[in-house]
């Protein structure tokens, strides 16, 4: 009976472990699944739309071939499609009723489009030669967009793979059962030979008596029994047990071992059974979720953004070559930089504006919008700490532009900036005539502007704060009466003011106030009040005006950026001064 039992337990043993082995062999499922779509038009682009891509969990494959040169992008779709505009494209979605890709044309009135790559919309982008893998995790709202080189058609094969879920979670519990069944086995076993053995026990011996004689008979040769069934008889006649071979004592001995072996193969997680997600359901009365209008730009992409900035400004600066900063900077912080080169050729022993410094960037805060234009708020924080951090406003005119700095400002030391939304949710730029703020940013730049001119007696003056502000200190009354009193008697000087170029910005924080960023003008003008008398002006407005002696006069301008926080209109608070950059813009003979 042990040994019946010892048999089915090795056959049992046999059945768990290679129906376990099994489930993660031949009986496996695949690890992935794969779409694809073949594209029979020559459009410049495809988009591939994130329905199609998620169409399946988990991360996504995207590959992408059938073209000489194959670049990829990915970013929000309202993104996608705004750069794509009114061009000949085709959209890639999924059919869920019939699951596979599917592939439309959309006509539109242009057939070409730039190259792609490094557009500041893109949250990564990538090139390859005839073929392309990307693997990432996307949600719905981000898409794809595919082209060759802008002109040839778009590529041709595109596919989507995912990882699934092909992991047997019974195979390791198979495989230990039927390692215990064959540990069973091998101890019914050893138990049927034990008592086998110990079955024959001592015997006494019985006296021989004599044998009868008997008459010799014929018998014919015994063939020999095949070795498996040879046996042996003691004394009495009883059966004994055949000696064990090498071989079975040798399989003893390696059965524990094949028995860890297979306990080991099934400690993966993939063997075992997990327990199942809960899937939480949502309440048939909950509310709607409102939609929230995104960030204009996330903060890698800002980042990114910076650091093109940043190696801009140093090309320009070392060429001293203001078309180098076309492609990164507008407005004020472009014409500022642009006259700081001209006043360097014009006197090599002039300091130049100082480099955007490499450091940290934040806070950071971009605007809420889908459209354009749109804004951004960053701070450079220097790594080297005597350096001051560098308040950036930058701005992207259209989707197929890149973000331009329109205000470049150096911050107060004193200077604290307020509260503001998380870089992931942005806020929201105001209008020139907002009626939330203390002052509108035209009456900002005004009022501060009268400051500059006035100081106390300036109707402004109690509305801006005093403390920490040093651009007044520095070209305020007081320096504009030393300017009169170091000029000959032969010569006078009138300073005037007004709005510089660009629009103000104003971007909402917390408190409902705002981050404001203006520019003033303020002139120079300088005239001999005598006949045969002249100007000799010098330094800096001698470099870029190119005058060395003017009986006219000579009118120099200063440009002044400017960054306010300004308070609620509710909340009774004083504009304060964060930061200022200025330099002179323009100079010449006065006409």
């Amino acid at each position: 009976m042990r040994l019946v039992l010892a048999i089915i337990s090795f056959v049992l043993a046999a059945v768990l472990v290679g129906y376990g082995i099994a489930q993660r062999t031949i009986l496996a499922e695949p690890d992935r699944v794969a779409l694809s779509v073949s594209v029979e038009t020559d459009a410049p682009v495809t988009i591939v739309d994130g329905s199609a891509m998620n169409a399946y969990d988990n991360s996504q494959t995207l590959t992408a071939s059938g073209s000489d040169q194959v670049i990829a992008a990915y970013g929000r779709t309202t993104d996608v499609l705004a750069w794509v505009g009114d061009t000949d494209h085709n959209v890639i979605s999924f059919d869920s009723e019939a699951g596979e890709l599917t592939s439309e044309f959309v006509a539109g009135e242009a057939s070409e489009v730039p190259n792609p790559t490094g557009s500041d919309l893109w949250l990564d982008d990538l090139t390859r030669e005839e073929f392309l893998a990307m693997t990432v995790n996307v949600p719905d709202s981000i898409s794809f967009l595919l082209v060759s080189d802008g002109v040839a058609p778009a590529p041709s094969e595109i596919g989507v793979s995912w990882p699934v879920d092909n992991s047997t979670p019974w195979s390791g519990p198979l495989i230990v059962a039927g390692a215990a069944a064959l540990l069973v086995g091998l101890v019914l076993l050893l138990w049927a030979l034990h008592h086998m053995r110990s079955g024959r026990g001592p015997r006494r011996k019985q006296a021989k008596m004599p044998k009868v004689p008997r008459k010799p008979l014929y018998k014919p040769a015994r063939k020999a029994k095949p070795a498996a069934q040879i046996t042996s008889t003691n004394m009495t006649g009883a059966v004994t047990n055949p000696p064990v071979s090498r071989k079975a004592v040798r399989g003893i001995i390696l059965a524990p071992a094949l028995v860890g072996a297979l306990l080991l193969s099934g400690c993966s997680a993939d063997f075992w059974p997990q327990d199942a997600p809960v899937a939480t359901p949502t309440p048939s009365g909950a509310p709607a979720e409102m939609k929230m209008t995104p960030p204009a730009a996330t903060v890698p992409q800002v980042e990114r953004i910076v650091d093109s900035v940043r190696q801009a400004a140093a090309d320009a600066d070392a060429a001293k070559d203001p078309a180098l900063l076309d492609a990164r900077f507008g407005g004020a912080a472009l014409q500022l930089r642009t006259a700081s080169y001209a006043i360097q050729k014009g006197d090599p022993a002039q300091p130049g504006l100082a480099a955007i410094p490499e450091g940290e960037v934040g806070p950071i805060l971009p605007q809420q919008t889908e459209i354009w234009p749109r804004t951004i708020f960053a701070v450079v924080q220097a790594t080297d700490t005597t350096v001051a951090p560098l308040a950036l406003f930058l701005e992207q005119a259209d989707p197929r532009s890149n973000y331009k700095v329109t205000y470049a400002i150096t911050l107060e030391p004193s200077a604290v900036i307020p509260d503001l939304a998380p870089a992931n949710v942005g806020a929201s730029r105001l209008l020139d005539d907002t009626p939330v703020l203390a002052k509108t940013p035209t009456d900002v730049a005004l009022g501060y502007a009268d400051i500059l001119e006035l100081d106390v007696d300036s109707d402004a003056y109690l509305d801006f704060q005093a403390e920490g502000d040093s651009l007044r200190v520095s070209v305020g009354p007081a320096y504009k009466e030393s300017v009169r009193a170091s000029l000959p008697a032969t010569a006078s000087v009138e300073f005037g003011n007004g709005l510089g170029i660009g629009e103000p910005i104003a971007l909402a924080t917390n408190d409902n106030g705002a981050l404001t960023a203006v520019t003033l003008n303020e002139t120079t003008k300088v005239t001999p009040v005598e006949a045969g008398a002249a100007v000799n002006p010098s330094g800096q407005v001698k470099a870029l005006s190119g005058v060395a002696v003017s009986n006219k006069g000579v009118l120099a301008t200063y440009g002044y950026q400017l960054l306010f926080y300004v308070p609620p209109a509710s909340g009774g608070g004083k504009i304060v001064l964060l930061g200022y950059s200025q330099g002179l813009v323009s100079a010449g003979e006065v006409g």
